[in-house]
């Protein structure tokens, strides 16, 4: 079965939206990269994200659980970030 990657893609902007104005409150932001064949979602961690200690905690527990809420079909989320760091 392949992934409907268009219908992923708007589910997981739609719960991006509602995430910023948290991140906008630390200083943050997140942007949307792509949906990979494998169901995995890649972002990009900004501003104060992007180099902060807790931004792994704030994928895994704020991001990927908000993504996968509103769409199911998402395996896990990664931050290009944390990607291009290892």
């Amino acid at each position: 079965m392949s992934l409907d990657k268009v219908k992923i893609e708007e589910k997981v902007l739609e719960s991006l939206e509602q995430l910023r104005p948290f991140l906008h409150a630390d200083g943050g932001d997140i942007e949307f990269v792509e949906v990979k064949d494998d169901a995995t979602v890649v972002v990009r961690l900004l501003g104060a994200c992007s180099g902060c200690s807790m931004s792994s905690m704030t994928l895994k527990a704020g991001v990927e659980e908000a993504v996968k809420k509103s769409a199911p079909e998402v395996k896990c989320v990664v931050a290009i970030n944390e990607m291009t760091e290892a």
